[in-house]
């Protein structure tokens, strides 16, 4: 840590707040060409997923006229197909999904509905918007209002270190902690985000009546919880991908089925892998605050916002489209409800002002800090504490 930074608790925070509040000022208004650029970002992902949807049938088909394809050529071109379509259902979350979610996009003049917080992934057009493990609006509970209004608090569910105790208190040697934290990076969103963004939904309904909450994960499909997460979270998701998907090609034959459900299994392996490197180390590390009670004030919130998070190398569209746009996690976390393209424009502000209160402004590599994050999950390292604050 670096000590010349002013501490915690002496910095001016309702300056900080006037400082932060200003940047809108300095913001035009939500308009069309904020929208162009989310629709940019969406037709980029989606020639991703069309790309690898159509190698996969091209390869098929190849083999079925051909009789057969060398194995290593087949299988090189299948991981290529898995790599397109992984990078098609990142960006699906994190460049689509993520930002509307947040209304960022809701006072565009004239925006179709489908691009607004309210109509987004909603009823059926979950299956069209944005299909995944998660129900949109358990994830939009459990993101946009517990993650993003405790960051770092002992309500914040995103808590790293806290929801691996079991892993860092237990004797389980350190070579196997990683192995463990590797396999849960690659199947983290349905061993994970699936089963705890439910859990923190129904919490919020149970303490509207005043009930006990959950606290662990319920797997089990002949509880209610465990029902309502096989019913309405996994199964639609993995029918869709897993036997839908592959039996389209059984004109093709059982080997094309086989292959097409392989090279599905590689992709979703490979966008568990993506979206838990530019989404899990933004906020957990050996230099990350977390504090033992709610905030105080605005300033205070913002001073939380820039100390418990981290932003990795930014620049061009294509640049923050690899990293959807979770690269610029420090304004997100001050401005969620902004338009992708104002993070852009907002970050030498927002560093500027980071410096004249002599606050730390962190910025990396992604993958120097996703090797940070697995060492605070294994209990190699710990996070920072504000105590009392």
């Amino acid at each position: 840590m670096n000590t010349s930074y002013t501490r915690y608790e002496d910095i001016d925070k309702e300056q900080l707040a006037k400082d932060i509040d200003a940047i809108k000022e300095t913001m035009p208004a939500v308009n069309e060409e904020d929208f162009q650029h989310l629709l940019k970002l969406e037709r980029w992902g989606r020639m991703f997923t069309f790309s690898g949807l159509a190698l996969i049938l091209v390869l098929n088909i190849a083999e079925f006229a051909l009789g057969g394809l060398n194995s290593l050529l087949f299988w090189s071109f299948a991981i290529l197909s898995a790599f397109f379509i992984s990078t098609g259902n990142v960006s699906r979350w994190a460049n689509t999904t993520h930002p509307i979610l947040h209304g960022g996009y809701d006072k565009v003049p004239n925006i179709p509905e489908r691009y607004t917080k309210k109509h987004f992934a909603k009823g059926p057009r979950r299956y069209i918007d944005w299909m995944d493990w998660i129900k949109p609006d358990a994830w939009s509970y459990e993101h946009n209002i517990m993650h993003h209004y405790h960051l770092g608090e002992e309500d914040d569910p995103d808590q790293v270190e806290r929801n691996l105790q079991w892993l860092i208190q237990s004797k389980t040697p350190m070579f196997l902690r990683y192995m463990i934290v590797y396999f849960f990076a690659g199947t983290w969103k349905y061993t994970y985000y699936a089963p705890n963004t439910l859990r923190i939904l129904a919490n919020k309904k149970l303490k509207e009546e005043d009930k006990k909450e959950i606290t662990d994960f319920e797997l089990n499909p002949r509880t209610k919880g465990g029902l309502e997460l096989w019913m309405e979270y996994l199964l639609p998701y993995a029918l869709l991908k897993f036997v839908v998907f592959p039996a389209l090609f059984l004109p093709l034959g059982l080997t094309a089925v086989f292959n097409a459900f392989i090279i599905m299994l590689m992709a979703e392996f490979f966008t568990n892998l993506h979206s838990f490197t530019v989404i899990v180390p933004n906020h957990s590390a050996e230099d990350i605050y977390m504090f033992s009670e709610p905030s105080k004030s605005t300033g205070e919130f913002y001073l939380r916002q820039i100390m418990g998070s981290v932003n990795y190398n930014t620049g061009s569209d294509k640049i923050d489209f690899l990293h959807g746009f979770l690269n610029y996690q420090i304004e997100h976390h001050l401005f969620p409800n902004m338009p992708l393209s104002y993070y852009q424009k907002m970050q030498p502000i927002v560093k500027d002002i980071c410096k004249k209160h002599n606050l730390e402004y962190r910025q990396e590599s992604v993958f120097k800090r996703v090797f940070m994050t697995i060492d605070l999950m294994v209990g190699k390292t710990k996070l920072l504490r504000v105590e009392g604050i």
